[in-house]
């Protein structure tokens, strides 16, 4: 059995171009997208933001709705195309499973449309690897389903 990450990938058309689905995405208020489910905590703001979320090295302490939190850092941004992030040092219950979570969302121009993909890596701590691709991974599929369907609802209407 393999131990290094475990990635979950969910993907969405998106009835705006790749462009404007990236402008209101990779900025987007965190709140309004990520409203927890069953275990998994809403997030209820960011704190500390260093600089704009398209400048990679800008990083930001995520607030969530459980009392935990976790370091976010862009790491990549390039526009109309993808940025990808790193999630870690977290308080909550993630910090007994994973070491880090790494996340890119990719945009490709499809026709007049785009398809969004978003990628989560899980980074397991030793000995949890199980545990993370059989319970953690499933669950957060099912939550970055509905998401990343807000996000493109958003990126939608911006486009009306």
């Amino acid at each position: 059995m393999s131990h290094g990450y475990i990635p979950v990938t969910v993907e969405s058309r998106c009835a705006t171009s790749a462009h404007t689905a990236m402008d209101v995405i990779a900025p987007i208020d965190l709140t309004t997208i990520f409203t927890g489910m069953g275990p998994l905590p809403a997030v209820r703001g960011v704190s500390d933001q260093t600089g704009p979320w398209d400048t990679p090295g800008s990083t930001r302490t995520v607030l969530l709705s459980d009392g935990s939190t976790a370091r976010e850092e862009l790491t990549g941004y390039t526009r109309a195309r993808h940025f990808t992030y790193e999630l870690a040092d977290f308080t909550g219950f993630m910090r007994y499973l994973v070491a880090k979570v790494d996340g890119e969302w990719t945009f490709t121009t499809a026709g007049r449309n785009s398809l969004v993909r978003w990628t989560y890596s899980f980074h397991p701590r030793p000995g949890r690897h199980w545990l993370v691709r059989f319970v953690a991974a499933p669950l957060w599929r099912r939550y970055a389903t509905a998401t990343l369907a807000r996000a493109i609802r958003a990126a939608e209407q911006q486009s009306v």
